[in-house]
């Protein structure tokens, strides 16, 4: 017993000595580390200098883009609404991917259930429904404005169609 007794504490001592000899190695990077290390560094900095497109440019992305829905179903150009959408709700899902940081990210899942009825109203052609979607639709984004205290920024029903270089009308 008296031999245990005196092995043990000798053993516990190498192999602490192990330990504190290879644990400096683990922290620093050496040979393949060091260029992998350097590399996830360089990548660290490129992202950190990404462009990133900040929220007004989301939101006059959807201006344009509530515009051409607009005009698209008003002449029934039901496959160009239905690009317009989807470009719409492109741009939403993005703003909540990317500015999650913005207080008013939280805000938009209420404008899902009115593209989901616009975009019902474009997959039946119906002219009227689509209107009355649309109409909600608006709504639902000046609703969306007053509550993240952007009222000032009332969006309307477009009077006159911007893009003179678009034909909105259907292909057929």
């Amino acid at each position: 017993m008296t031999c245990i007794k005196n092995w043990f504490p000798g053993c516990v001592m190498a192999i602490t000595s192990v330990i504190l000899f290879l644990l400096p190695g683990c922290a620093t990077p050496s040979g393949p580390n060091i260029v992998l290390q350097n590399r996830v560094d360089s990548l660290e900095a490129q992202l950190a200098q990404t462009y990133k497109p900040g929220f007004g440019e989301f939101m006059s992305a959807i201006q344009s883009h509530h515009t051409k829905l607009w005009f698209a179903g008003l002449h029934s150009n039901w496959e160009l609404a239905d690009f317009e959408i989807h470009e719409l709700i492109e741009i939403f899902d993005d703003i909540q991917n990317y500015e999650t940081d913005r207080m008013e990210s939280r805000s938009i899942p209420i404008i899902y259930a009115p593209l989901d009825s616009i975009n019902f109203a474009i997959q039946q052609k119906k002219q009227k429904l689509f209107q009355r979607d649309f109409n909600l639709l608006t709504n639902t984004c000046n609703a969306c404005h007053r509550e993240v205290n952007f009222g000032f920024n009332v969006v309307t029903i477009p009077q006159f169609n911007p893009f003179a270089n678009q034909d909105f009308s259907p292909n057929d």
